[in-house]
């Protein structure tokens, strides 16, 4: 086994400003050898699984620090775990070394000073590849100033998908999908709120529909709730009875709706992973004539993180772990399309004409969209917004 710390920091050297910096990173570097690092991770995908364990095997044999995947069902089940540490005064030695977080589970967190840091401003590939101006979202999260108490790892945006085949103009807009619905009565659906993609399709409507847009940005606590999202509920009362079995039952996540598209029991599915459709093709489960699409205004979508626990027994191989993540090399294999397709985190121009390669060599996959075709992002609601709506369909949908 190849153990190169040296050829680890000096990639680090070429970029730290400081020797003390990069002084620091050295120490950091040495403390995580032989450390092991319980990442924390949604489990729910074999493709996003093994990327997790091509990682693990390229950092240890780079930094001599084993990564193990504690594959989650839900993050909010180790968000509780860190409370429940703290409740219990295991101040060291947690359980959790890694977690892969965003959102409200990060709001969460960082309010109840549950979190190691900052720290990712100066991990190594931070500061020679990430441009915190690029986007909102790397510096916002969901509303949550970053502060550097978590590490970009890749982003997301809501794609679209049907079957040419079958349908030529698919519907453009969240309004569009409505005259769409009516027009062909059950054939239109969405994933049952709270799963995380059917919660986020509340958020695109109420984002296209209401006229109070900039609301969205604010803790649900200080505005109108019932004002704001008014045209959201008389949407979906409209919606429902044209809806896939009259909207009495709901898919339970994007794959069950990716197999009705298959099926042709419905006409859209969505995704929030933007090479669903190509790796779906690849895998046989759709045919090679389904192609993606967004909005015109625009979709949602959001950076996702990493973030380390302030009882961590293993911070110096998390900050190891998260640093290598950053690197051209992951970010470029996990944006491969039927790797995982997520988009990277790392701005283009910071990179060399060799990285560069990297990513302009990667296939796009026969139904990907490109980043010019993805459009505008819309930016997501500050993190108080995915319960309230959630809790309010609760309430007025289900059965």
């Amino acid at each position: 086994m190849l153990k190169t710390i040296a050829a680890a920091t000096l990639s680090g050297a070429l970029f730290l400003s400081g020797s003390s910096a990069y002084a620091d990173w050295q120490e950091t570097v040495a403390d995580a050898k032989g450390e092991t690092v319980y990442f924390n991770a949604w489990g729910g995908s074999d493709n996003i699984n093994a990327y997790i364990q091509w990682a693990a095997k390229n950092i240890e044999d780079k930094y001599d620090v084993h990564l193990k995947h504690v594959k989650l069902t839900d993050t909010a089940n180790a968000v509780n775990r860190v409370i429940a540490e703290k409740a219990a005064h295991k101040n060291n030695n947690g359980s959790i070394d890694l977690i892969w977080i965003n959102g409200e589970n990060f709001r969460s967190m960082k309010s109840k000073g549950l979190l190691f840091g900052p720290f990712s401003e100066s991990l190594p590939n931070y500061k020679a590849y990430v441009d915190p101006n690029a986007r909102q979202s790397l510096t916002l999260d969901f509303g949550t100033s970053v502060d550097g108490m978590e590490a970009p790892w890749g982003m997301a945006q809501v794609i679209f998908m049907y079957d040419t085949a079958t349908l030529s103009t698919p519907p453009n807009s969240t309004q569009a999908l409505l005259e769409y619905a009516e027009k062909h009565p059950g054939r239109i659906t969405y994933p049952r709120p709270p799963q995380f993609l059917g919660s986020t399709f509340l958020k695109q409507a109420l984002y296209e529909l209401t006229p109070y847009r900039k609301t969205l940005s604010q803790p649900v606590s200080t505005i109108d709730f019932d004002k704001v999202t008014a045209p959201l509920w008389r949407y979906l009362d409209q919606l429902h009875p044209v809806a896939w079995r009259s909207g009495s039952s709901f898919p339970n996540n994007s794959e069950e709706m990716i197999r009705l598209l298959d099926d042709q029991e419905i006409d859209i599915a969505l995704s929030f992973d933007i090479s669903a459709a190509s790796v779906q093709i690849d895998k046989g489960n759709l045919p090679e004539t389904v192609r993606s699409y967004v909005f015109e205004n625009g979709t949602i979508g959001n950076t996702h993180f990493l973030a380390i626990p302030y009882n961590s027994q293993s911070s110096a191989g998390a900050q190891v772990v998260a640093n290598y993540l950053l690197s051209p090399e992951a970010q470029a294999h996990k944006q491969h399309p039927t790797v995982w397709g997520d988009l990277s985190v790392l701005a283009y121009d910071k990179l060399s004409s060799d990285d560069q390669s990297r990513f302009d060599n990667l296939p796009k996959g026969i139904a990907t969209l490109s980043i010019s075709e993805l459009g505008q992002t819309l930016p997501e609601p500050h993190a108080s917004w995915m319960g309230a709506l959630e809790k309010e369909w609760q309430k007025r949908y289900a059965n």
